[in-house]
């Protein structure tokens, strides 16, 4: 896969809403919120005494939806995110934007991506920010057998705010520059702070009306609107990493509507952003660690100690970035590239050759994982903005600056290589005021088995986290595959025929498997 794979997920695993002192007019937003502890951890729900059967395999029956040649925009991004060329169509569904200030109002237009010729369809959810859910689909369809497609067809949707479903821009250029750039080893994170308050008033400005309406609530709700027109009773899917969580979301929403689904890596259940946050640390850290044998194992140009020839590049560019026409590279921008291109098992190869080029003074190569955040146009909007408003439209932890700062210097010694971004990514939402929306918190009662995929050395959805939110839904089948990088359905051939097996005959895998590396 190119550099451009799975881009973008990992820097915003928790991030933003809005300001509360950004207009002189009144405010009606909620007062924001200062949580200096965890908050109080959700029990597991009881087990259910009978467990609902897997639902059959369902064609449409009376779909709504008109597929076409998917328009130049759609082919351009495949370019960019070097998508394998393959048979593709576009279509449109219509939901409702259903802001709180205007509930049940605003059309809201979604862009959908069809992938194999099966007529029984597998909806694909992404992450929020992370590659559209069209060229998603896309990308998993080229890693399945020719076999899976004329049986199943995987349709990708682009997420409200994102990709071609009328993608949330709000931010300038130099304040999504500025946040990219901030320093990890930063000791006092107030300047980072001020820089989200201006996002948070450029956003409150650009978006009005549309601000709160992007979370994982109301996207739960697009995702029924796409089961009506695609035609089904119930609707089957793929979720990847927090995209999981808008499945589980539609679960508790529409019991009655759930078909065959697989989450693959799932967000830790925990409401509060210190947990998980620190989680993403742990699973960085074990997926760099990987990374690092694989490197070594290559004889790859980073030597016998890829880990601290990192650490050096790092120091290297914090005393002296290297400028370029654009965004250039610094400190933050390198530490996040790479963060980001961990996320990409088969681009490991290509992660590892842009460290060297870095280190020697080439930071071409490493700039392009982030350009994706700080760069926007038609073809590739970014994702920054979509990810900052959504992420913290769905948290309610918001930190005071001494202990955003505590937390800082105690990541940053607990967890070398990425700690310190992980603060930052609880900066991001501390200046911001909480949304109203329901609690994310999944109960999964009644539904139907589901498949459940943890990674070992994932760095966006870590393994314990997941296991921790599979453990709260009764249904929930676990499958372990004991590899790196974010994602095991492609990867890994163990846990795709387990997937496979269970989408296509509806064979629940034993509780508890584990696939190997």
């Amino acid at each position: 896969m190119g550099t451009l794979a799975r881009r973008g997920i990992v820097l915003f695993a928790a991030v933003a809403s809005l300001t509360t002192a950004c207009t002189a007019a009144p405010s009606q937003r909620p007062a924001i919120v200062v949580n200096d502890g965890p908050l109080e951890q959700i029990a597991p729900p009881s087990q259910s005494p009978a467990q609902a059967p897997v639902p059959p395999l369902e064609e449409p029956t009376r779909a709504n939806v008109t597929w076409t040649d998917c328009d130049e925009v759609v082919k351009t991004r495949m370019t960019i995110y070097n998508v394998p060329a393959q048979p593709v169509q576009c279509a449109r569904v219509q939901t409702i934007l259903d802001s709180p200030s205007l509930p049940g109002r605003s059309p809201l237009r979604l862009a959908m991506l069809k992938a194999g010729t099966g007529k029984a369809p597998i909806v694909v959810v992404s992450d929020i920010q992370g590659e559209p859910g069209t060229i998603k689909a896309a990308r998993l369809a080229a890693t399945l057998p020719p076999e899976f497609l004329t049986k199943f067809s995987l349709i990708g949707v682009d997420r409200r705010g994102s990709g071609s479903s009328e993608p949330v821009r709000c931010i300038q250029d130099d304040i999504r520059l500025d946040i990219v750039n901030s320093d990890p080893a930063a000791e006092d994170l107030e300047d980072l702070l001020d820089v989200v308050r201006q996002a948070g008033q450029q956003c409150i400005i650009a978006l009005e009306n549309r601000l709160y309406a992007m979370d994982t609530w109301r996207t739960a709700a697009d995702l029924e609107k796409v089961r009506e027109a695609l035609g089904l009773q119930r609707l089957s899917a793929i979720g990847i990493g927090e995209g999981s969580r808008v499945l589980g979301v539609y679960g508790d929403r529409f019991p009655d509507r759930v078909g065959r689904m697989v989450f693959d890596g799932l967000p830790d259940p925990s409401g509060d952003s210190l947990v998980t946050m620190e989680g993403v640390a742990t699973g960085a850290e074990a997926a760099f660690a990987e990374f690092a044998k694989d490197c070594v194992a290559r004889g790859c140009a980073l030597g016998p100690d890829p880990r601290q020839t990192f650490l050096d590049v790092i120091r290297k560019l914090r005393a002296s970035p290297i400028p370029s026409p654009d965004a250039g590279l610094t400190a933050g921008s390198a530490t996040r590239a790479v963060l980001i291109g961990l996320a990409n098992r088969a681009g490991w190869p290509a992660l590892s050759d842009a460290i060297a080029k870095a280190r020697d003074n080439d930071g071409t190569d490493l700039v392009r994982y982030v350009k994706p955040l700080i760069d926007d146009s038609r073809e590739q909007p970014t994702a920054l903005d979509v990810g900052l408003v959504t992420g913290c439209n769905d948290t309610k932890t918001r930190l005071a600056l001494e202990r955003l700062n505590s937390t800082g210097r105690e990541w940053q010694a607990r967890y070398p290589l990425f700690g310190g971004v992980m603060a930052q990514n609880l900066v991001l939402c501390s200046a911001w005021s909480v949304a109203a929306q329901p609690p994310l918190a999944l109960n999964g009662r009644g539904l139907p088995p589901i498949v459940v995929i943890s990674t070992a050395g994932d760095p966006v959805t870590p393994q314990a986290g997941t296991e921790r939110a599979a453990q709260q839904l009764p249904s929930a089948v676990m499958i372990s595959w004991q590899g790196a990088g974010h994602g095991a359905v492609g990867p890994s051939s163990c846990a795709t025929d387990a997937v496979r097996a269970f989408l296509g005959d509806g064979k629940v895998p034993a509780a508890g498997t584990a696939c190997p590396p």
